[in-house]
């Protein structure tokens, strides 16, 4: 059964700017998101990766009802299986990520 289904979408020029605060990255990822995050050589990766998943955190929140107030941020923690699929650890849901060369979305879907 559905609990719930969020959605994101941002601006990844605006992430970009933003990566130039440390302390937004240990605000905002998860300390394994992090070691992911530093394995990316590229600027653009990294920037890809972090607007992705911040979006994830954001569409999880509102599918839980509760907006990332309730929540930090670094307490969610999304990675990959071995073929590549984004999950969120320790929940049960579906976890779809996107971005174009300007734009990255997440949608999330919460089961019971």
């Amino acid at each position: 059964m559905i609990k719930g289904i969020g959605t994101d979408i941002i601006e990844i020029a605006r992430i970009q700017k933003s990566l130039e605060n440390p302390k937004l990255i240990t605000r905002i990822l998860h300390p394994k998101e992090i070691e992911r995050f530093e394995s990316f050589t590229s600027e653009k990766r990294r920037a890809e990766y972090f607007a992705g998943r911040f979006c994830v955190k954001e569409a999880y929140s509102k599918a839980l009802g509760t907006g990332i107030g309730q929540l930090n941020f670094n307490d969610i923690c999304c990675l990959n299986d071995a073929a590549g699929k984004p999950y969120i650890e320790g929940v049960n849901a579906h976890v779809s990520i996107a971005h174009s060369d300007t734009v990255a979305t997440a949608y999330v879907i919460i089961e019971e």
